[in-house]
């Protein structure tokens, strides 16, 4: 499923709880918490609104969203969280990052979350054909994904003995991902060089002539595998 599906997806989902509010007269309200930037984070907030629109929710007509961003700074999420409760949002979606802050900060205000993981494992849900509770959402199971990945990455370059693996530290899936990926990587006969690197120096990684994510000269790397 194409990220742009995934978002629709999930405006529709997230419309579901503003029909009471609509019945009542006044605008419903969503409260989009995030914990990128709005920059960053612009191609989804279109898809998100077009999958509303395709629910017959259009932003400023019909409905409110206020959105709050945490702009990488994860300490903010719950503070982020605690404002859109106390503004009576009618539902919350939230990404993977900050649906931990969502939950916490509400048990009865429904949650739509987007996540890379088991939303079963993580809590968040009691079953994925039940979740029960106030919170629902998408998975796109980056993890059951990873050594698939992985085995692409060896057929890429079979004769390859070591692959980078760049990932975000501070984000909380970043520890399964990477056991994972160890994993699926010994499975196959390839080392994975150790420690991690920001998300704001993947770029720099990948761009700087001298060296790339384990200390070694670019022309001695064999492949990089990269996650956020």
């Amino acid at each position: 499923m194409r990220r742009r599906e995934v978002i629709t997806l999930i405006g529709g989902a997230a419309a579901w709880p503003l029909a009471a509010r609509a019945q009542r007269g006044a605008m419903p309200v969503i409260g989009f918490l995030n914990s990128a930037s709005s920059e960053s984070f612009a191609p989804f907030v279109m898809a998100f609104r077009q999958g509303l629109s395709e629910t017959g929710y259009i932003e400023g007509r019909n409905v409110a969203i206020e959105y709050r961003w945490a702009d990488e700074q994860y300490d903010r999420l719950p503070a982020l969280a605690a404002d859109l409760v106390s503004r009576q949002a009618d539902v919350i979606a939230a990404n993977q990052i900050s649906v931990e802050a969502a939950k916490a900060a509400t048990g009865t205000i429904p949650i739509v979350f987007t996540t890379a993981l088991d939303p079963v494992q993580l809590g968040l849900v009691a079953a994925l054909n039940h979740p029960g509770g106030n919170l629902t959402g998408v998975t796109t199971l980056n993890v059951e994904l990873l050594p698939k990945r992985i085995e692409l990455l060896r057929q890429l370059s079979p004769t390859a003995t070591e692959a980078a693996l760049l990932v975000n530290p501070t984000n909380p899936s970043a520890g399964a991902l990477s056991r994972d990926a160890h994993a699926a990587a010994r499975s196959l006969g390839l080392q994975l060089c150790p420690g991690s690197e920001q998300r704001k120096r993947f770029r720099t990684s990948f761009h700087e002539p001298s060296s790339n994510a384990c200390g070694r000269t670019r022309d001695r790397a064999r492949s990089i595998l990269c996650r956020s």
